[in-house]
């Protein structure tokens, strides 16, 4: 049989099998598929390096209505507004600023005067008397000062006993001192507090603050710097650590979240080999948030498993199946917002013309409609949430999921791949409805592993597992303490000045008085970061 190959020289036309001409189609079908797909990628790859980041609903209209209709915001009943023609004229820029300097700072008051013999009139010669100042504040910032603090405890004996027989033993009594937070070390509290918080809080490797420190004339390597970090986390953070981990665990609402951390010295490992850093944290509705890192060298399911043996209840995750595999006794929550990204990614790679309309653009409205909804719900109480979200969220949910299942996009595109997506989900999308406690997403856990994901763009990698380990417990304490809104650095020195004389290991009691909720007010922070975080 004779099929024309589509060339526009009919005399090039061939006659071949219709079986092979429809392997042909077939395999150019496919071919067609393949690179459409690619092409996808590739402008996603595009504007995840070149573009805007952020998850703003841009495409969005008309406050994320539903369906952008005009009708849905139109009311006849509404005059149309008389053109009036104003006189042109310009806009007084203001500048708009949260700057402030807070009363609890020194004052230093320079006061500038004339001299007595300046102080008469130019005029008539009389005397000049001060009939009013100007006042004229600045910010001065002094750099870090360093000092060295000599510790000196005197020994008392008794001149009566010493003229006693030398058999006789002679009282000797000791003035007390504060117990050193590392033994036959120079460090302090506050120059281990400060080195922490430059690394863990502000992202400065050792290496930087070893040149800082050379800088100023202190020849303080990273070696010892390292050194000072893992003794003072072994001997005294890891107790609070694990009181935090029991703490955590009694809660009934947790979020989780991974992210890779690279481990040049782990054994059985190459260097180039991925180790992860695990995250766990209390939810928006507990009274003392908890967030805890857990380092470990793989992303096994039993990793959660093993961590959270004693918790029972909600758990809010992200799409990873070894979530999936957790005991009975803890119910994975899925993340709205890893839905939406999907059919956000899929608009960011359509052409500005073809969005509206599209079904990507379909299902992403009906996304930005739950999330909208949660913002209406913020304020409630839980239990006044869950019934808003049963008569509110629901019908918006089985819209969006009737509307997924009877979708047409080809499985291999980036819509198809986004519907796939939110049907294999749907079990754990759902449970958001069972409690007015819970979250439309997983992102308070992503906001929490932030700090570490920033800081690992500077440190890039742990030596050893000792130092991911030592790292986890010091980004737990900073982090925690930052949620209740505590200060790290005064937190940190409070800890390490008080713990070395206290038998923390064996008095619960006193490890409590270490909880960031029991803390002094001294180690508060100026602004409360623990309001940051919105529902």
């Amino acid at each position: 049989m004779c099929y024309n190959m589509g060339m526009k020289d009919t005399a090039s036309t061939v006659t071949i099998e219709r079986s092979e001409y429809d392997s042909l189609r077939a395999e150019n079908a496919e071919l067609r598929q393949k690179v459409e797909w690619l092409m996808e990628q590739f402008r996603l790859a595009k504007h995840r390096q070149f573009g805007a980041s952020s998850e703003k609903s841009e495409y969005d209209f008309a406050q994320l209505s539903l369906f952008n209709e005009v009708e849905a915001t139109a009311d006849v009943n509404v005059a149309e507004p008389e053109l009036v023609e104003v006189e042109k004229h310009f806009r007084k820029r203001t500048r708009l600023t949260t700057d402030k300097l807070p009363e609890s700072l020194p004052v230093e008051t320079i006061v500038y005067e004339l001299t007595e013999s300046e102080q008469i009139c130019p005029e008539c010669g009389e005397p000049l008397h001060v009939m009013g100042k100007e006042v004229r504040r600045e910010l001065k910032i002094i750099p870090a000062q360093v000092s060295i603090v000599e510790h000196v405890r005197k020994v008392y004996s008794c001149r009566s006993c010493e003229q006693v027989a030398a058999d006789d033993p002679v009282p000797v009594v000791r003035a007390e001192t504060p117990e050193p937070v590392i033994k036959g070390s120079f460090a302090s509290p506050e120059a281990i507090a400060h080195i922490a918080t430059q690394k863990f809080v502000m992202g400065v490797p050792l290496y930087r603050q070893e040149q800082e420190f050379n800088r100023n004339g202190i020849l303080l390597s990273r070696q010892t710097m390292s050194n000072w970090l893992l003794r003072a986390t072994e001997d005294w953070l890891e107790p609070i650590y694990e009181v935090l981990k029991e703490m955590l665990c009694l809660d009934t609402v947790l979020h989780a979240d991974e992210t890779t951390l690279q481990v040049l010295r782990e054994p059985d490992k190459t260097a180039q080999s991925k180790s992860y850093m695990w995250l766990y944290r209390t939810s928006g509705c507990t009274k003392l948030p908890i967030v805890l890192y857990e380092y470990q060298p793989d992303r096994k399911a039993k990793r959660p498993a093993e961590f959270l043996k004693d918790f029972k209840g909600y758990l809010h995750a992200d799409g990873y199946d070894g979530y999936h595999k957790l005991p009975e006794n803890i119910v994975v929550v899925g993340c709205w917002s890893h839905c939406r990204r999907k059919f956000d990614e899929v608009l960011k790679i359509l052409p500005e013309k073809d969005r509206e309309g599209s079904g990507a653009m379909r299902g992403k409205r009906l996304c930005d409609r739950l999330f909208e909804l949660e913002r209406e719900f913020a304020e409630l109480t839980p239990n006044a949430r869950f019934e808003k979200r049963l008569a509110l969220s629901k019908p918006v949910m089985d819209e969006f999921f009737s509307w997924a299942e009877n979708s047409s996009a080809a499985p291999k595109t980036g819509l198809g791949v986004a519907v796939h997506y939110a049907l294999s989900q749907r079990k754990y999308l759902e449970r958001f409805l069972l409690d007015g406690r819970l979250e439309l997403s997983n992102n308070r856990a992503e906001r929490s592993i932030k700090p570490f994901v920033t800081g690992r763009k500077n440190c890039l990698f742990a030596q050893t597992p000792r130092g991911a380990k030592a790292s986890a417990m010091l980004y737990s304490l900073i982090e925690t303490a930052k949620k209740n809104g505590l200060n790290p650095y005064k937190y940190l020195t409070y800890i390490f000045k008080n713990v070395p004389g206290w038998d923390i290991r064996n008095n619960l009691t006193m490890l409590q008085e270490l909880m960031p909720n029991f803390v002094p007010a001294s180690c508060k922070h100026i602004s409360d970061e623990s309001n940051q975080e919105g529902f």
